[in-house]
């Protein structure tokens, strides 16, 4: 199963991508309607919301009058909280009821519009944002909703803003353009992220590039590596882990193969063990086989052994590196990243091997065993770095 979270602006559009995709065959769960559930007549969330705010939220025939409890909260935060505090446990209840009657190969949307508010991003497979400039959204709360102008910046306002919530995505869909632009949009992203997402993560099947392909320096290489980290740590949890981006993505001003390097330090190989199903899970599978990392000098093993995992997802490919806590491997991936950080010269040496060996060809392999000069090289001059600045991991 691949839980999606769907988010955006109020007047964004992410109910046309919510129907659009529940058209194409997602389960998609409405987080708003179910927000109306448990406060419907009856309901005992109904009655928490009367004892919280009186009877003058409810109109005669017992039903909530939302217009009435919106100006109560809307500009008050403390108001606000109170009504989440009744509202946002049941939501959440109820979803979970949803998730468990969906299909094992169920691709489940959750449609939610506080997802960034709340702090659910990291509980999702992959996060859709829905944006449109803040113009067209409050045309159309004014033309669809009924609202005023006044009303719809309030409401606006009330929400996370625009760059807030665009960093938890990992997928922007644009909806300040026509309709079918918006739906082919949504269609390509099914057809080749979503559905064969949902796929690796049932079956364990990791994403890993067979050809050598460096890309210039992205400057959102940081951004996505704090939403997988994020994700990583809530797979794992209680576990108290350490979680670093390492690698060349970690580094600012490298050519790189545009893939996330993760380290995960653990206390033991058997507690990496004991966490690769949740990682799994959590769309992260182990890669089968044997992983290790080449010894540097002076040798006194002849490998560093690592669990390794990657990414099931094929937008955004990761290694995950399971690495035990205060091991030669452990500590070089964190000196070697700092240490290129810190010297602009050596950062340059580095850059210099790689275009030089990517320049020979794609064979990702013969690019590995190119490095290891280098890289012997580096954790000497690293080394010598650490002791003069009293580097510490």
């Amino acid at each position: 199963m691949l839980m999606i979270g769907l988010t955006g602006g109020i007047g964004a559009g992410k109910s046309v991508v919510a129907a659009r995709l529940a058209g194409l065959g997602a389960v998609v769960i409405d987080s708003d309607r179910i927000a109306r559930e448990v406060v419907a007549p009856g309901t005992d969330g109904l009655r928490a919301v009367v004892a919280a705010f009186g009877p003058t939220v409810c109109l005669p025939d017992g039903s909530l009058d939302r217009p009435a409890l919106g100006q109560i909260v809307f500009g008050d935060a403390p108001a606000r909280a109170r009504l989440e505090g009744i509202i946002h446990p049941r939501v959440r209840a109820r979803t979970a009821e949803l998730v468990a009657e969906a299909a094992p190969d169920a691709i489940v949307v959750n449609d939610v519009p506080l997802l960034v508010e709340v702090g659910l991003a990291p509980t999702y497979h992959l996060v859709l944002v829905v944006r449109a400039a803040e113009e067209t959204r409050i045309g159309r709360l004014v033309r669809d909703r009924g609202m005023t102008v006044e009303q719809a910046e309030q409401r606006i306002r009330a929400q996370a803003g625009d760059a807030r919530r665009e960093a938890a995505a990992d997928v922007l869909l644009d909806n300040n353009g026509d309709l079918a632009a918006l739906h082919a949009a949504v269609d390509t992203l099914w057809r080749d992220r979503l559905r064969p997402y949902e796929r690796n993560v049932r079956e364990r099947r990791v994403v890993r590039p067979d050809q050598l392909r460096l890309v210039e320096p992205d400057p959102g290489w940081p951004a996505g590596y704090e939403r997988l980290a994020a994700r990583v740590r809530h797979a794992v949890r209680p576990a108290e882990v350490r979680i670093d981006h390492v690698g060349s993505t970690a580094v600012p001003g490298l050519v790189a193969k545009d893939i996330v390097d993760i380290q995960l330090g653990v206390d033991s190989l058997a507690e990496a063990d004991a966490l690769a199903e949740r990682l799994a899970d959590a769309g992260f599978p182990r890669c089968p086989g044997q992983w290790w990392d080449n010894p540097r000098f002076p040798v006194d093993v002849e490998r560093w052994e690592k669990r390794l995992h990657s990414g099931a997802d094929p937008g955004r490919p990761v290694n995950l590196h399971v690495r035990v806590v205060g091991t030669p491997a452990w500590r070089y991936a964190l000196l070697m990243r700092d240490h290129l950080r810190a010297d602009p010269a050596r950062r340059a040496e580095y850059l210099a091997v790689k275009r030089r060996l990517a320049a020979v060809g794609p064979d990702l392999e013969a690019y590995s065993v190119g490095k290891e000069p280098w890289f012997d090289e580096e954790h000497r001059e690293a080394e010598a770095w650490a002791t003069a600045t009293g580097w510490r991991p």
